[in-house]
């Protein structure tokens, strides 16, 4: 198995413990949240790990100017200081890396997915007290700052770039062909956000089948989210059968069947006989 390498299944299941309890709190803290994710991908990742990328992001809110004079004011400001001077921005070649969409690694090699890298834009501007949300367009997360009407919008993975209107609609068009709406612009929720996280990380190993160890983490802490896709307990399911837990992934694939069946029959059929070929494995 190559690097990052995973954590012991006691620590495990402290993390998960932890990442269960701050997803379902009042207030779900975005960096926590992501940070538990590193730690599950990379055993490395311990308590001082953990504190010393908080106070990174609390040193880098830091050096930011006292509250700037509004929206734009703000996100010149987070520019100069991530973009330019600390050097955070993405590459092609970061869509390739797990390391990408993990913060703590992101933080220390200054390159990561546009998502992660908006999570750092965020924490930080967040810190210092800006007016700021995640703005998860289609295809391409990046940041805000300000209220709804005169939004300012930047590209982290661009180094900070202010985006005009213009470039925003071409975000979207390259993305989907579809014309930018208002709806894309809203605020996004920090856990999706982290749904969103885990969603890449579930397509980086979907690409890897070598990497199944990683969807099936990736997966499980996505169902520990209070609001999840269902199918994504047919994905365990199978990622289960694919590791050779045949016994586990037939149980879970029939438990989602049960659950199938009230809507689609035919479906939860069809789960039902990949339910009974993977006991067949056992044989």
């Amino acid at each position: 198995m190559r690097p990052p390498y995973p954590p012991s299944p006691e620590r495990s299941a402290e993390l998960r413990r932890r990442f269960a309890e701050e997803a379902r709190s009042e207030r779900p803290d975005l960096s926590t949240l992501c940070l538990l994710v590193g730690a599950e991908a990379d055993g490395e990742l311990d308590e001082a790990g953990l504190d010393a990328a908080q106070v990174e992001l609390d040193r880098l809110a830091g050096l930011l100017p006292y509250r700037p004079a509004g929206p734009r004011a703000w996100a010149d400001a987070l520019r100069e200081l991530l973009g330019e001077r600390m050097g955070f921005h993405g590459t092609p070649g970061d869509y390739q890396r797990l390391e990408s969409s993990l913060l703590h690694e992101v933080l220390a090699r200054r390159r990561g997915l546009p998502i992660l890298l908006s999570v750092v834009w965020l924490e930080v501007a967040r810190r210092a007290g800006a007016p700021v949300c995640g703005v998860a367009l289609p295809g391409h997360f990046v940041v805000g700052f300000g209220p709804d009407e005169g939004r300012v919008l930047a590209d982290p993975f661009d180094g900070g770039r202010v985006l005009t209107g213009t470039d925003a609609e071409l975000l979207v068009a390259g993305a989907t062909g579809a014309r930018l709406d208002a709806a894309m612009l809203r605020p996004a929720d920090p856990l999706d956000v982290v749904l969103r996280i885990l969603n890449n990380v579930r397509a980086w190993a979907a690409a890897r089948p070598e990497r199944s160890d990683v969807a099936l983490w990736a997966v499980e802490l996505s169902l520990l989210l209070p609001s999840h896709p269902a199918r994504l307990r047919y994905e365990r399911a199978q990622l289960l059968v694919q590791r050779g837990e045949f016994l586990g992934g037939a149980s879970e694939l029939e438990a989602y069947a049960q659950v199938v069946s009230a809507v689609d029959e035919g479906a939860a059929e069809r789960v039902r006989g990949e339910a009974h070929a993977a006991r067949a494995m056992l044989n």
